[in-house]
C-alpha cells in the first residue's frame, strides 16, 4: 500500500512528462489527478490503521541504496503516526490542487508539463515524509527544492517568475548548507544515518563536546542548530523568509501546494521527527522558540500593509509557520503537527479561493482594484469566509470552534505553560500576532468583497463564478477547515494524545507541556479569542465604517507605513550587504582577474605576444632582392667588425 501511495505520483509525472504530447493536456490532467486521488484515499486508510486504530508501526525496506565503506543506507519507508499524518496532508491537498488546476490552467498550452511538475513535487514530498534515514530525507528535501524551482518559474517567459524561482532556490541553498553539515556531523558522531540508531544512542552524547576554533562546542546542540538552519530555509523563518512572498509569481495552484500545505511545512516535520535530538538540547529548543515567535510577529506585521491578495496569504503562511516552531521550541511537538494538519486545510482553501477571485476579475491581484465582489461570486465569498474564520481562530473556549481555533490557541497556551523566558517571549508575541492576523485577514475580506467596487466597468462586466472543477476542491477544504479541529483534537492534543503519537514523537520525562497547557489561567485561554475579536472590530472600522481612515493613518505615520510596506527592508538590506558586493566581486574577478591577469599574463597573453612578434617579423619578407642584398651586406660588415674588435677573445 505504501509503495502505491509514494510511487503513483512519480508514475504520473513520468507519463505526463514524457508522453504528454501523445495523451494530450486533458489526458495528462486526468491521469495525474486520478493517481493522486488514489494515493489520498490510501493515505486516509493508513491514517486510520496506524494513527486512530493504533496499528503496527515500523520500517518497510524498498531496496538497497547506498553502500560505501561504513556508509550503508537502504531505501525504506518509516511508518508511524507522524508519517501517516503527513501522508494525508500531502496527498489530500495535492489531489485537490491537481483537480483545481484542471480548471485554473485550462487555457495554458503547457498543461502536461505543469501536471508533471506537480506530481514530481508530490513524489519528492512523499519521499521526504516517509524517509527512514537522513540521506533519504535529504534526497526528498532537495527534490522538493527542485520541483518548487520548476513550478515557481513555470511561466519562464515572465522575468519576475524566473527571478522568484532563482531567489527561492538560492535562499534555500543557504539553509540546506547548514542541513548538509548537520547530516555530516551526525554521521561523524554516530557512524550511521539511520533514524532508529541515531535516536536510540543520542542520550549517550549528552554533555559531549568537540573543539572548534579554540572553543569547546556541545555536540548535540551543534547538530540540532545545523538541522534547524535547514528548517529555517525550507519553512521561511525569520532572516531566511525573503523567498516566500516572491514565490507567489507562480500559478496560484502552485502557491497552494508548495507554500501553504506541504513544502514550507517540511522544516516543521524535520524538527518533529528529530525530537529525540532536540529534546536533549535546551539551547537548541530555546533558539527554535525565539525564531518561531519572532517570525510569527514579523510576518503578521508585514501582512498588515500588503495589497496583493496572494502576498497577504503568503505572509499569513509565514506567520503560522512561526507559531508551529514556537510550539516545537517549548516541547509541544504534537501540537505543532496538529497546527500543521489544520493549517493545510484552511490555508490551501484561502490560496485556492484567492485563485478563484483572481480568475473572476481577469487576473487582477491588487485588492485596491477590487471591492464589492460579493454579489457576483457568492460561493467563492463563502469559501474565503470559512478560510478566514478558521485562520483567525473563531470559537468559544471550552465549547467549539474552527480548526485554527483548536490548534492555534493550543500553541498559545503551550507557550504560556512552558514557564520559561523564551516561552513568555513566545506567548506575548503569538498573542499580538493573533490580533494582527485577525486584522489583516478581515482586511482582505472587506477590501475584496465589501464596500464600493474599485474595479473598472470592463472588469466588473466580466466577473463570474469559477467552474465546478475549481469549486468542488474548495468544498472539501472548507469541510476540513471547519471540522478538522473538533474531530481530531482529542487525538492530537487531548485524552487520546499519548496513544495516538505512540513512539512517533519523543518527550523527556520532565516534559509535561501537553498536560500543563490544560491548567493555564482562564485569561490565557481567552486571550486569542479577545485578540481575534479586537482585530475584526478594528478592521471593520477602518475598511467599512471609515474607509478613508487607512489612507490618513498611512500619511500621518509615513515612516512606519513604508517600513511595513517594504517588509522591514530585508530585501534592500540583503541587496546592500550580499548582492551588490557579490556582483562587484564577480565584475572585479572578470575584468581584472580573468581579463587582465589570466588573459594578459597567462596562455592567452603569451600567444597574443607571439602573434604580435610574428606579424612584425613577417614585414621583413618584402620579396625585393636589393633588400635582401642590403641585409647581407650589413651582416658581413657586422661580422668583420666583431672580429676586428676582439670578438671571442681575438686581438692577442
Amino acid at each position: 500500500m505504501y509503495s502505491i501511495i509514494v510511487f503513483l505520483p512519480l508514475l504520473g509525472c513520468l507519463i505526463a512528462g514524457f508522453f504528454g504530447r501523445w495523451i494530450g493536456a486533458r489526458g495528462a490532467a486526468l491521469l495525474t489527478s486520478g493517481f493522486l486521488v488514489v494515493s489520498a484515499i490510501l493515505s486516509c486508510v493508513a491514517f486510520y490503521k496506524v494513527g486512530i486504530n493504533h496499528g503496527e508501526v515500523g520500517s518497510i525496506e524498498v531496496l538497497r541504496w547506498v553502500t560505501s565503506g561504513e556508509l550503508d543506507v537502504n531505501w525504506a519507508f518509516r511508518i508511524d503516526t507522524l508519517t501517516v499524518v503527513m501522508l494525508v496532508v500531502v496527498t489530500f491537498v495535492s489531489a485537490l490542487v491537481h483537480i483545481y488546476s484542471i480548471g485554473y490552467m485550462h487555457d495554458d498550452p503547457h498543461q502536461p508539463r505543469f501536471f508533471a511538475y506537480l506530481s514530481l513535487f508530490t513524489f519528492s514530498m512523499l519521499m521526504l515524509v516517509t524517509s527512514d534515514n537522513f540521506l533519504q530525507l535529504f534526497f526528498g528535501w532537495e527534490g522538493v527544492g527542485l520541483a518548487s524551482y520548476l513550478l515557481i518559474g513555470f511561466w519562464y517567459k515572465k522575468p519576475s517568475a524566473c527571478a522568484a524561482a532563482m531567489k527561492a532556490f538560492i535562499v534555500n541553498r543557504v539553509g540546506d548548507f547548514g542541513f548538509a553539515l548537520g547530516i555530516f556531523a551526525i554521521f561523524f558522531t554516530f557512524g550511521t544515518l539511520s533514524f532508529d540508531t541515531v535516536f536510540a544512542s543520542a542520550s549517550d552524547y549528552v554533555g559531549e563536546t568537540f573543539g572548534f576554533l579554540g572553543y569547546e562546542v556541545d555536540v548535540l546542540t551543534t547538530i540540532c542548530l545545523l538541522l534547524f538552519m535547514g528548517a529555517m530555509g525550507k519553512s521561511a523563518q525569520f532572516m531566511l523568509h525573503t523567498w516566500l512572498p516572491d514565490a507567489m509569481e507562480g500559478p496560484t495552484p502552485v502557491s497552494a501546494l508548495i507554500h501553504a500545505a506541504t513544502m514550507v511545512t517540511a522544516g516543521v516535520f524535520l524538527v518533529a521527527r528529530c525530537s529525540p535530538l532536540f529534546e536533549l538540547s535546551e539551547t537548541a529548543l530555546m533558539f527554535v522558540t525565539i525564531v518561531g515567535a519572532t517570525t510569527a510577529f514579523f510576518a503578521a506585521t508585514v501582512g498588515l500593509t500588503q495589497n496583493d491578495i496572494k502576498r497577504v496569504v503568503a505572509y499569513s503562511t509565514c506567520s503560522q509557520l512561526g507559531y508551529m516552531f514556537a510550539a516545537l521550541g517549548v516541547g509541544a511537538y504534537g501540537i505543532a503537527i496538529f497546527h500543521l494538519f489544520t493549517h493545510a486545510f484552511f490555508k490551501a482553501l484561502l490560496f485556492l479561493g484567492s485563485g478563484s477571485v483572481i480568475h473572476a476579475v481577469s487576473g487582477e491581484q491588487d485588492m485596491r482594484k477590487m471591492g464589492g465582489l460579493f454579489p457576483h461570486i457568492k460561493i467563492t465569498y463563502v469559501m474565503m469566509l470559512i478560510g478566514t474564520i478558521a485562520l483567525t481562530g473563531v470559537g468559544i473556549p471550552g465549547l467549539f470552534g474552527t480548526a485554527g481555533f483548536y490548534s492555534k490557541d493550543a500553541i498559545i497556551e503551550a507557550t504560556y505553560a512552558a514557564h520559561s523566558g523564551a516561552g513568555s517571549y513566545a506567548f506575548w508575541l503569538t498573542v499580538i500576532a493573533a490580533f494582527l492576523t485577525s486584522f489583516y485577514s478581515w482586511r482582505l475580506m472587506f477590501m475584496t468583497f465589501h464596500g464600493k467596487t474599485r474595479a473598472s466597468h470592463e472588469v466588473l462586466s466580466h466577473v463570474h463564478e469559477s467552474p465546478n472543477v475549481m469549486l468542488v476542491p474548495l468544498y472539501f477544504l472548507a469541510a476540513g477547515a471547519l471540522l478538522a479541529g473538533i474531530i481530531f483534537a482529542p487525538y492530537f492534543i487531548g485524552h487520546h494524545e499519548a496513544g495516538f503519537w505512540s513512539e512517533a514523537l519523543f518527550r523527556s520525562e520532565s516534559n509535561h507541556i501537553v498536560h500543563d497547557l490544560h491548567d493555564v489561567p482562564i485569561w490565557v485561554k481567552w486571550s486569542a479569542t479577545v485578540m481575534m475579536l479586537a482585530g475584526l472590530a478594528l478592521s471593520y472600522i477602518m475598511y467599512i465604517r471609515s474607509p478613508d481612515l487607512p489612507r490618513r493613518l498611512a500619511t500621518q505615520h509615513a515612516l512606519a507605513y513604508k517600513f511595513l510596506l517594504n517588509k522591514w527592508y530585508f530585501d534592500e538590506l540583503y541587496d546592500f550587504l550580499l548582492v551588490r558586493p557579490a556582483k562587484w566581486l564577480g565584475h572585479f574577478l572578470w575584468k581584472r582577474g580573468d581579463g587582465w591577469l589570466i588573459d594578459g599574463l597567462g596562455p592567452d597573453g603569451v600567444s597574443a605576444r607571439v602573434i604580435d612578434i610574428t606579424n612584425k617579423v613577417v614585414r621583413l619578407q618584402t620579396g625585393y632582392v636589393y633588400h635582401y642584398a642590403f641585409a647581407m651586406l650589413i651582416g658581413v660588415a657586422a661580422l668583420i667588425s666583431f672580429y676586428m674588435f676582439g670578438g671571442f677573445g681575438g686581438g692577442h
